[in-house]
């Protein structure tokens, strides 16, 4: 979103998807389970297990320097800042280099909707339509269709890294990378044999997880995870305002925070607050338009009250991200909405374009078709500045609910836990949009891929050090410039 009130809306709902009018052909479940097990005549599972970089291997800081060239200059170096922090930190903002070194490795033609950036992370809980906590992937930023082993890579490798951030050992990191590969292949493998519609309701909801969790845990662990289920279901639209908001001449606001939170007057200037006000009341009614019928009557119990550019994540600041105040019957019920700009998937350039015109749209559709519950208020829009760049946001509540792992409280054991639930949950991501029996059928009963993605994982991890230590480096000599602790 930009801050020219000048701006103008375009091709809302607009999509260059396929004909829906196509063939879709139905094989028999042996002739799909023949077909996954041709892919390992063509890629051997053993073969996933090797990362050898080529001596040509693009300049890691380079790729993120490419990158940076369509963010907010100003909000760059909070992003290699943040990135800097740790290993770890670095490789939740790497999706595009670890996309890049996919490319060149040995692909299945096996192909689901990828969430594009499976670390673990990017797994968490969050409120469901019906207000019940569930577990899922939950950020879809890099969403496209592509081969199943490249999110399974993702994932696995940020456990690799994750141990090594918490000071496991190797043997140690072994048995989780391997846990993770083993519940995505037993989970899927189970999937497979089950019935679509059943398929398409499969969900975690955390109470399924807590009392597992709770039976094996030690006290500490309990405690941590209550408390931590306790902040994720107060984190809503009124944990927000009473955060972000402050009553200014009778009216909530937004309070300024630069450069992490500021109010859109700030970018737009003082003189400019009604050609503001018009292009923000555009721009919400530009998003009403792409909602079901059911929640655009909604929205419309909403009025808009104030927006401001707020930082968040790690590899998405730079990007232009808004939250706008909505309130409906008074002050005390708000609406949060998050607009979140959506440029290409990193994983585009190697896998083709979207069927998706609009990005926002494709972070929407891939959402949907990956979780089995998601946001009310999902949408998207389009805009653009007269002579400038169009660009394309998806719309979410900012805060419903939503929780994620402490990766920097996790025990082993804790870690072997989450490392289990993370596989399961992906198979079934994954078993929505591809052919969970072609797949299946590929893996296998053995743990032949679960070791070489053990061991992929490793060796990336390995990589993802050098990585972290040449934009360390690139720092140091002035190459880029850097703001930590923001």
């Amino acid at each position: 979103m930009s801050t020219a009130p000048t701006e103008t809306l375009v091709g809302v709902g607009d999509r260059d998807g396929a004909d829906a009018s196509r063939h879709v052909p139905h094989l028999t479940a042996s002739e799909r389970g023949a077909r996954g097990r041709a892919e390992r005549a063509e890629i051997p599972r053993s073969a996933h297990a090797a990362f050898d970089p080529p001596g040509d291997r693009r300049d890691p800081v380079g790729l993120l320097e490419e990158q940076a060239e369509t963010r907010v200059p100003e909000l760059v170096p909070i992003r290699y800042g943040r990135m800097l922090v740790s290993p770890f930190a670095f490789f939740r903002g790497g999706a595009y280099l670890m996309a890049a070194d996919l490319a060149g490795a040995p692909r299945t033609g096996l192909h689901v909707q990828l969430c594009g950036d499976a670390h673990l992370s990017n797994f968490g809980a969050y409120a469901a339509p019906d207000r019940r906590l569930v577990f899922s992937v939950n950020d879809f930023d890099e969403t496209l269709p592509g081969p199943f082993e490249w999110d399974v890579k993702r994932l696995v490798a940020s456990f690799a890294v994750a141990g090594r951030d918490r000071g496991f050992r190797a043997a140690r990191r072994e048995r989780i990378n391997t846990a993770v590969t083993r519940a995505y292949r037993e989970s899927l493998r189970q999937l497979a044999t089950e019935r679509n519609l059943d398929l398409w309701y499969a969900r975690i909801d955390i109470e399924d997880i807590a009392g597992e969790f709770r039976a094996e845990a030690s006290a500490k662990e309990r405690k941590r995870f209550e408390a931590n289920l306790a902040k994720a279901r107060a984190k809503d639209s009124l944990k927000a305002f009473s955060k972000l908001t402050a009553i200014v001449d009778g009216e909530p606001r937004i309070v300024s925070d630069p450069p992490l939170v500021v109010p859109i007057e700030d970018l737009a200037g003082p003189d400019e607050a009604d050609l503001v006000d018009d292009f923000v009341h555009g721009v919400i009614h530009s998003y009403r338009s792409t909602l079901p019928a059911d929640r655009r009557r909604l929205l419309e119990r909403y009025r808009y009250a104030h927006a401001a550019r707020k930082v968040v994540g790690v590899g998405s600041v730079g990007t232009r991200a808004w939250i706008a105040l909505m309130l409906g019957r008074d002050d005390a019920d708000p609406l949060f909405l998050q607009l979140k700009e959506a440029e290409a998937s990193v994983l585009e350039p190697f896998l083709g374009k979207s069927e998706f015109a609009n990005h926002g749209e494709r972070v929407v559709e891939g959402q949907r078709l990956m979780q089995s519950a998601s946001d009310l208020m999902l949408g998207w829009l389009q805009v653009q500045r007269p002579d400038g760049p169009v660009r394309d946001f998806y719309v979410r509540q900012l805060w419903d609910a939503k929780g994620s792992a402490i990766v920097e409280a996790m025990t082993p054991g804790v870690m072997m836990t989450y490392a289990k639930l993370c596989g399961w949950t992906l198979a079934r991501a994954h078993a929505r949009s591809g052919d969970a029996i072609a797949i299946a059928c590929y893996l296998g009963s053995g743990d032949v891929f679960d070791r070489a993605l053990a061991a992929f994982a490793e060796a990336y991890a390995d990589q993802n050090e050098r990585d972290y230590d040449a934009i360390r480096h690139a720092v140091e000599s002035g190459r880029i410039v850097a703001e930590t602790g923001l």
